[in-house]
């Protein structure tokens, strides 16, 4: 199969649009903050966020385009932008039908949804917008990044809840090994700080309550954890047929080796206790990166800081890797980012790729006293060494279980 390496990384971060959000994961600065934007009546008892504050899609996009775009898909078309650049690529593709699009969300345009239903209700069925339902359905990223770029090549959007991101880097993955594109944009966005998605999450008691502290709300593997923290954002990664990269002398961040995907066949919320999906996932990217469990580096764990999830992952690990448990670094930047939902999985195999590309390990913050159930290698500092096999994993409701193997490239 053809060989599909990472030559570009775009990101839409709470941390700002000017900052470099990897080195600011390295120093454990968290991007929560005090929930901003809402009316008293629509608070939950969660009041805190990642959100991105600086956002201003015109710099990226016509202000009419963007005015039939939702935040979701502002984002990731901003992102697809970053991405593009920070390739390298032309501004016109030679061949656009060897340019292909994989960018998924989780849940679609809940401020869409939202504004036109009480547009509907008060100002009667007439009133609701006729961009209403290409600016909330979740393919609409993937459909207008191709626009934007002429990217007229395999086109498709994956929607696995959480693990939506990397679903969509595992699908653009398998069109380049296939032989179908020789670039694709890859990864996932999501803007779910509405009233109705907040709410949604806190009727089931998941989110993090610490309001009075929002830099220490996100807790994985931690003991004292109350929830996890939502998130927005978009991430876009460009990959490439390796030999295509080569010929315009690309720089490549990293290689993509293997993608695991599997079903818990479980539950349609909660993981499996013994963390077997998980686990299957990892052997499955493992595998088919030519791997042994002591070769790895680094695991950027999904964690999103609640009991039921980080368990099942820690005993994932801890049963595939055994003693190697004790050397592979295990780190979950959820603590800092919050969670991006369906952005998740893209943002985190973006932190992958870098770390083998700056040499660094972000920590996981706020891990103050484990869980004795997740007794594992944590960096709780910032792991300065060379790393060169990484696997990022990404679960999501419904019992999706992915995982992605990143390694160093090597011509050889």
């Amino acid at each position: 199969m053809k060989r599909v390496v990472v030559t570009g990384i775009g990101a839409i971060t709470p941390y700002g649009q000017d900052e470099d959000f990897f080195e600011l994961l390295l120093s454990g600065t968290s991007a929560i903050t005090a929930l901003k934007g809402f009316a008293e009546k629509s608070m939950t008892y969660c009041h805190i966020a990642g959100q991105v504050h600086d956002f201003r899609p015109e710099q990226f996009v016509p202000a009419k385009t963007a005015g039939r775009m939702d935040r979701f898909i502002q984002m990731a078309a901003a992102a697809s932008f970053r991405a593009r650049n920070d390739a390298g690529l032309p501004d016109t593709f030679a061949e656009p039908e060897r340019v292909g699009v994989s960018v998924g969300a989780s849940a679609g345009g809940f401020g869409t949804i939202e504004n036109n239903f009480y547009r509907m209700l008060e100002r009667g069925p007439d009133k609701c917008s006729p961009f209403t339902v290409p600016m909330l359905i979740v393919n609409m990223p993937s459909g207008w990044i191709s626009i934007l770029h002429k990217a007229a090549g395999y086109s498709s959007c994956s929607s696995t809840a959480c693990a939506t991101g990397a679903s969509s880097i595992g699908d653009a993955m398998r069109t380049i090994q296939l032989g179908a594109a020789d670039i694709m944009f890859a990864g996932g966005t999501e803007a779910p700080i509405t009233p109705l998605c907040m709410a949604a999450f806190a009727s089931s008691r998941v989110l993090s309550g610490r309001n009075s502290a929002p830099a220490e709300a996100s807790r994985p593997f931690d003991k004292d954890r109350d929830g996890f923290v939502m998130s927005e954002g978009s991430c876009v990664l460009i990959l490439e047929e390796l030999e295509h990269a080569l010929k315009r002398n690309a720089r490549i961040y990293a290689e993509l080796k293997g993608f695991g995907c599997v079903g818990d066949a479980y539950d349609i919320v909660a993981p499996r206790e013994d963390g077997n999906g998980a686990q299957r996932a990892m052997q499955q990217a493992m595998l088919q990166a030519g791997w042994e469990t002591e070769q790895v580096d680094y695991i950027n764990a999904h964690a999103t800081s609640t009991v039921v999830g980080d368990r099942a992952e820690a005993n994932a690990i801890t049963k595939l890797f055994g003693q190697s448990n004790k050397t592979v670094v295990v780190s979950a930047t959820k603590s800092m980012t919050g969670h991006m939902l369906g952005s998740a999985g893209a943002i985190e195999a973006a932190i992958s790729c870098l770390s083998i590309a700056r040499k660094a390990i972000p920590p996981t913050i706020n891990l103050q006293n484990v869980d004795s159930t997740c007794t594992m290698n944590h960096a709780v500092t910032a792991v300065r060494k060379e790393v060169v096999r990484v696997i990022s994993n990404s679960f999501g409701y419904g019992g999706h279980n992915t995982a992605l193997a990143f390694e160093a490239f090597s011509a050889a």
